[in-house]
């Protein structure tokens, strides 16, 4: 199968600021790929890169086999369309209850009726474990909560690809357990092909079928399946992953039935 994303030589960054240099590797459909590395090593750069947000310097961000940063702005849009997008702190709109703000992508980019939308968003939440959440505005919700509420949000135009940044960051063990198990049900279930920007080694553990691995220098050092990080022969890699734990679980529950883990 082609892949989903593929990114060609890029350099990236601000103004004169070169984060990114000539890193290259592709993400397979259907697994879940993780992109990793130290803090500042330009994972977040990368992310906007993919998403749209962030013009490369040099190279090409390929999605679905369409260069995005060579196409104009509509046509990008409906390319964008089928790739849903998990912001690192939720990105909620506060004024607006969970309902409405998972309804928004719906209202914007559909002629659905106000009662089909309703419905929709309802199923989305349920997929999330948040059937009850509906009326709540994002301040009343936990850390876990929030992201999957955005989660849900990220999910109502049906996309092929999920994009998360950092989606585990600020939530507590257990409550970041139970999103990792989330999005593998999720891939599962919708036959999903998942990128997730993440620094955190339970998840990685859990979640990652392949890994894309930069350095403190913006280069990629690794790219691979996860067996093949863990066995890999390169100084930096080997000491990245040395600090991973004894097998985790790969085991799932059902989706939008497990607990919400209360902070």
């Amino acid at each position: 199968m082609d892949p989903v994303i593929e990114v060609q030589d890029l350099f990236a960054g601000y103004n004169d600021d070169l984060v990114l240099k000539a890193v290259s590797f592709a993400v397979k459909p259907l697994r879940i790929t993780t992109i990793v590395g130290p803090s500042g090593c330009g994972k977040s750069t990368l992310f906007k890169s993919i998403i749209g947000l962030l013009p490369p310097k040099e190279g090409k961000v390929l999605v679905f086999g369409k260069d995005i940063y060579s196409m104009d702005e509509e046509k990008r849009l409906e390319v964008m369309q089928k790739v849903g997008f998990l912001f690192q702190g939720g990105a909620l709109l506060n004024s607006l209850t969970v309902l409405e703000n998972i309804a928004l992508p719906l209202r914007e980019h559909t002629k659905l009726s106000n009662s089909i939308i309703e419905d929709v968003v309802r199923l989305k939440l349920e997929l999330v474990g948040l059937s009850d959440a509906w009326h709540l505005l994002p301040g009343e919700l936990s850390g876990g909560m929030r992201k999957r509420a955005a989660l849900a949000r990220a999910l109502a135009l049906d996309p092929e690809v999920l994009l998360c940044d950092e989606p585990s960051a600020g939530l507590d063990p257990q409550t970041a357990a139970g999103l990792d198990t989330l999005l593998l049900e999720l891939r599962d279930l919708l036959k999903m092909t998942i990128v997730v920007v993440t620094h955190e080694i339970p998840s990685i553990q859990k979640i990652a079928d392949d890994v894309i691995m930069l350095s403190m220098g913006g280069t990629l050092v690794f790219s691979g399946t996860l067996e093949e990080a863990k066995g890999a022969e390169k100084e930096e890699v080997k000491a990245f992953f040395a600090r991973m734990p004894g097998e985790a679980s790969k085991d799932s529950v059902p989706v939008g039935k497990f607990l919400l883990a209360a902070e």
